[in-house]
């Protein structure tokens, strides 16, 4: 639906629903980003799709990488540009994530779109690049990358090298996969295979390369409280971690990125299990480690993978096992795991043999945990706080914890330290000091809003701020209640809307707040209010979306279709954002 397509005459008016939607989109476009390319004659266009900020992050190394290669590169977020402008490049390298159930990133939607009508261009003088990111543990893994890959193919965009699909610990296919790619788009030949050359002896770095994946700073905890209250059925807490003279930056709206340890009790069991005694030393192509350390540092345990189940399936014999490897029910499957660790799955079969080696070789590589930080870096820069919820549960008649919660909660006290690098989210950044804000975060969704706030009061900025909180229990489960009152007594918080789901007999949840006040929430869009999600992507985020959408239908006038055209045109403006997981 066009809203725009009928236009205005001296004798007809807009109509009312023409006038809500132009006013809201005039108001957004003053942040719309400027797509000109600096200086023009761009040789490489690298576009990301990202709902966390690693996907950009990949494309930020991609344009690094490419100016070694003689590449002139600008680098987008996909709903920066159009079906135009990727018909214009003659050299493309995506990176895009998917996250949930198969789900695309918000920024990705509208040029997917474009490029899956049946009037998108023909682009055979196209050389592409396609790289996802995902979770092989979810339903749809890296789907937005097969299906962006398959339609440029079939419009006859030429691949350069195969598809990258990337778990969560993506480091390494990345550094294998990205200058191949590059050197491909380059048109550089591979060079002939060597023999590898004898070691250099070692050097010390000129300079300390920068904090990240590959190099993460060992940063001082120095306050490790419960935020939740004495009879909550959760245990949340907040972390404070000191940058000490890192030379770290971050922005409110990115992520904190921690490198965790598994549990010893579970990994001296799973050795226990195995017959082993830990010292066994693990030789592969890079490294020489025992067991206990990979399993240790090394190795995701906490949660199993299906390619554990399947090769104990095929070792074991056992029917429930065989039945759920031989269907491919993925539902099914992930119903078995839930609540499961490697070593209740290797328990199905106590007479099953397996040694070090073979277990590893079916687990996947332990990965960092992401937290939306919740300090701002003016007030809080020698800092950066996380909001945490800890994972504990009883499961097989064992105690069960989340690897990175736990091991923050349980294992790493105030004073001792732990690996961290910033993860950038741009797709999540503050309005301009004027703009009001509409931010929804229930439970540890508040993280960066406490930011936001934080942050706009350094700044004096005059933008209203709306806060859309919501958890269990008022009593027990109202997190950051003293400093989020405060803000609304100093005047930044014009308005804090909470609902908590356990304190009446029926749920009531931050959708219910926002339905409520379904006509002020409107006014606030139509004088260009950017609206702001964060938490759960599988539930709340799309309870969430679908409250948006019916108020706009309601208050606005439209029907669904140009509803959803207005919240189309919110994502396009970047006034909806969400930092979903």
């Amino acid at each position: 639906m066009d809203l725009l397509a009928t236009a205005p005459t001296p004798d007809a008016p807009l109509t009312g629903e023409q006038k809500a939607w132009l006013a809201g989109y005039l108001a957004g476009l003053k942040e719309r980003p400027n797509l000109a390319a600096p200086g023009g004659g761009e040789q490489l266009l690298v576009l990301y799709g990202s709902q966390s900020g690693n996907a950009e992050w990949v494309a930020v190394q991609a344009q690094r990488l490419a100016g070694a290669r003689g590449l002139i590169s600008r680098v987008a977020d996909m709903d920066e540009v159009g079906i135009a402008d990727v018909a214009a490049a003659r050299k493309i390298l995506i990176v895009v994530s998917t996250y949930g159930e198969g789900e695309m990133p918000d920024d990705a939607a509208a040029l997917w779109h474009e490029l899956a009508d049946s009037a998108a261009p023909r682009l055979e003088s196209t050389e592409v690049a396609v790289c996802g990111l995902g979770d092989s543990s979810y339903d749809g893994f890296c789907q937005t990358a097969i299906n962006i890959d398959t339609r440029l193919a079939e419009l006859g965009a030429r691949r350069v090298v195969p598809r990258a699909e990337c778990d969560v610990d993506f480091q390494s296919t990345i550094d294998t996969w990205l200058p191949a790619a590059l050197d491909a788009l380059a048109g550089i030949e591979a060079p002939p295979a060597a023999p590898e050359p004898a070691p250099a002896p070692e050097r010390k770095p000129a300079r300390k390369p920068a904090w990240g994946r590959r190099n993460p700073y060992s940063a001082t905890i120095v306050t490790n409280r419960t935020l939740s209250a004495p009879g909550s059925a959760k245990e949340v807490r907040h972390i404070e971690i000191a940058l000490g003279d890192s030379g770290i930056a971050y922005e409110p709206g990115d992520g904190l990125s921690v490198v965790p340890s598994n549990d010893p009790e579970l990994v001296a069991r799973i050795l226990e299990r195995l017959g082993a005694t830990g010292d066994e030393l693990i030789v592969d192509r890079r490294s020489e480690r025992t067991l206990r350390e990979s399993l240790t540092h090394h190795f995701e345990i906490s949660t199993a993978s299906k390619y554990l189940v399947d090769y104990v399936a095929s070792r074991s014999g056992d029917a429930e096992l065989t039945h759920l490897a031989e269907t491919g029910d993925r539902e099914a499957l992930e119903a078995w795991l839930w609540g499961r660790d490697v070593l209740d799955v290797l328990n199905v079969d106590p007479s099953l043999t397996i040694t070090g080696e073979e277990l590893l070789g079916e687990l996947r590589p332990l990965a960092p945990r992401a937290y939306s930080i919740a300090s701002s870096p003016t007030i809080h820069g020698d800092s950066v706080h996380i909001t945490m919820a800890v994972v504990r549960y009883r499961s097989f008649d064992r105690d069960h914890g989340g690897c990175a919660s736990t091991h923050l909660a349980d294992r790493r006290a105030v004073g001792e330290q732990i690996g961290v690098f910033i993860t950038p989210n741009r797709s999540f950044r503050l309005p301009d000091d004027d703009v009001p804000a509409i931010m929804i975060g229930p439970g540890t969704g508040v993280a960066p809003f406490r930011s936001f706030l934080h942050e706009r009061a350094a700044r004096g900025a005059t933008g209203d701020n709306w806060l859309f909180f919501g958890d269990q229990r008022r009593e027990f489960d109202f997190a950051y209640r003293e400093e989020l009152e405060g803000f609304v007594d100093d005047g930044l918080l014009t308005r804090l809307d909470t609902a908590f789901s356990r304190d009446q007999e029926h749920k009531d949840y931050v959708q219910h707040r926002m339905a409520e006040n379904g006509a002020e929430l409107f006014a606030w869009l139509q004088r260009g209010a950017r609206v702001y999600v964060c938490g759960d992507a599988t539930r709340m985020a799309h309870d969430v979306d679908e409250a948006l959408h019916e108020i706009i239908a309601e208050h606005g006038g439209f029907d669904a279709d140009g509803a959803a055209h207005y919240v189309d045109e919110l994502r396009t403006a970047k006034r909806y954002l969400r930092d979903v997981y």
